[in-house]
């Protein structure tokens, strides 16, 4: 059985709002799927929704409404959004599916009978709005904690904690001797110090049901629910073990025996820099734990700014992802966030670079390349793609030499997830190609009839690098790419990543009228 190439996301809280940070997570997860598809390889995609805890049960009874009527209104809005985004995802994940809770449930069971678990009580600081207790490290030098954990409180109750202590060594091993488990290298250099530092805190793992319940019960003590975090890592396995994925067999929850899935353990996860610690930490641990294999990375990127500052509403920094989509379009959005952010740092978006980058890279270069270049072959050549012969023009061959090496090293960035290093490449083979139009002058020779062939050759290279940028984009801005092979009179999609030194345009093939790509526009 193959296994398919599986992708993640993090789930996102439902009662969150959709931002710039949650578009370019889910478009990176998406390109990477998209290139695996493109390279023959069967791939997996999956996203969702992280439904319970404190925070939500609290914002439903503030609107009077169930917690599952709440979230069912509010899975909406994220499915919208993740349709917005033209994701190619197989599964939309919720934590409030039966077949999760069902993984859930199996898991804490298998940790439970195997002693991971104890029950003691906790006495300490409370962030209601990370929904995790703290520690004095978790303090700065004045003693006040962080921002981001809102109101802390003190607090003392019963609950269930994890055993970590008993997995730090073989976690700080594993994690030393697989350098391409946590990417990027200065990400995997946090989570080494963090093991390194000291002694792990027992994880609780349960909240009473006196303070939630709006969550999924503990099987071995009803009298209280899951955390919220330890409930939603789950997610991600919960999707190969509910389709029969033979490697998750031992949880015994298969809803169909005879299906052929094969996607654990996941080849790469998606996650923001804030949730770092949840994934490479607590995760493998439960995983290695229940016997089951771990993912194969943890792929880490940064956030992004505005302007140089944090977004914020209260002073109106932010950037509304529908907003650049519905006035500058889908596939010009998704190629900001990829050319300009790198995976793992963080970013800073200006609107000036946005309109910058359309300007120069999507409508002068791209654009205008596919358009200059079918106009010609309409103008001088009906459309019709001549016979391109044999050539010893130094000019033909740069060109020849460029295009294979982008392709290869397009391929090689893309297969390491060096997106923005792809994109590069390819944007270089873009200015090499409209080079070869000034240099050679097509509209200057057919002016001359003694020139045809030379024309003929030249037309035939400029439409194939039309029809090879195609196939290098899809991954990115897939609409822009099946618009220039519609444009090539192409059928099917340029997915075939393949085939860009292949499967040539053939002399005597009926390209169609060019139409702009992406409209010079004012800022």
């Amino acid at each position: 059985m193959n296994k398919s190439f599986y992708v993640t996301t993090a789930i996102d809280y439902v009662n969150g709002e959709p931002h710039l940070g949650h578009a370019y997570e889910k478009i990176v997860a998406d390109v990477m799927v998209r290139v695996r598809r493109g390279l023959g390889e069967q791939a997996f995609y999956l996203t969702g929704l992280d439904e319970h805890g404190q925070k939500v049960q609290q914002a439903a009874e503030t609107e009077g409404l169930e917690p599952q009527a709440y979230c069912d209104r509010l899975s909406q809005v994220w499915r919208r959004f993740a349709q917005s985004l033209g994701l190619a995802n197989d599964d939309f994940i919720r934590t409030t599916d039966e077949r999760h809770r069902r993984t859930v449930t199996a898991i804490l069971n298998r940790l439970h009978a195997e002693d991971h678990f104890y029950r003691d009580t906790y006495r300490g600081y409370y962030s209601t709005k990370q929904e995790t207790f703290l520690t004095e490290r978790d303090q700065g030098p004045d003693g006040k904690f962080d921002p981001i954990y809102g109101e802390v409180t003190e607090l003392e109750e019963d609950n269930w904690y994890f055993r970590l202590g008993r997995h730090q060594q073989w976690l700080l091993e594993y994690i030393e001797a697989n350098p391409d488990f946590v990417y990027p290298d200065f990400r995997r250099n946090e989570v080494l110090g963090l093991l390194r530092s000291g002694k792990l805190e027992d994880l609780c793992i349960s909240r009473p049901r006196t303070r939630l319940k709006w969550g999924i019960p503990l099987p071995f003590d009803p009298e209280f629910v899951t955390y919220v975090w330890f409930d939603a890592l789950v997610n991600y396995a919960s999707v190969p073990a509910g389709k029969g994925d033979p490697t998750l067999e031992v949880l015994g929850i298969s809803e169909d025996p005879s299906s052929s899935c094969s996607l654990w353990p996941a080849d790469i996860h998606v996650i923001g820099k804030d949730i770092l610690k949840f994934h490479a930490v607590y995760w493998p641990i439960m995983l290695r734990a229940a016997g089951l294999p771990l993912p194969r990375q943890i792929c880490v990127h940064g956030w992004w700014q505005k302007d140089g500052e944090k977004m914020s509403k209260s002073i109106g920094n932010i950037v509304d992802p529908i907003t650049v989509i519905d006035k500058w379009g889908l596939d010009a959005f998704r190629f900001y966030l990829v050319r300009e952010l790198d995976i793992g740092a963080d970013g800073n978006w200006t609107d000036q670079g946005f309109y910058s980058r359309y300007s120069a890279e999507l409508a002068n270069g791209l654009g205008n390349l596919v358009n200059r270049s079918l106009a010609m072959l309409q103008r001088y050549r009906q459309g019709v793609v001549p016979t391109a012969g044999k050539s010893d023009n130094e000019d033909d061959s740069t060109l020849e030499t460029k295009t294979v090496q982008v392709v290869e090293e397009a391929i090689d960035r893309f297969k390491r997830n060096r997106l923005q290093g792809a994109l590069q490449s390819i944007w270089s083979l873009i200015e090499a190609a409209n080079k070869y139009i000034d240099r050679t002058a097509p509209f200057k020779l057919a002016k001359q009839s003694d020139q045809a062939q030379r024309l003929d050759e030249i037309l035939y290279r400029l439409t194939d690098i039309v029809r090879v940028l195609a196939i290098l984009i899809w991954p990115i801005i897939p609409a822009t790419a099946e618009r220039i092979f519609e444009q090539l009179g192409k059928g099917g999609k340029p997915l075939v990543i393949a085939d860009a030194l292949d499967n040539r345009l053939s002399a005597g093939h009926q390209v169609n009228k060019p139409e702009p790509l992406f409209p010079r526009r004012d800022p």
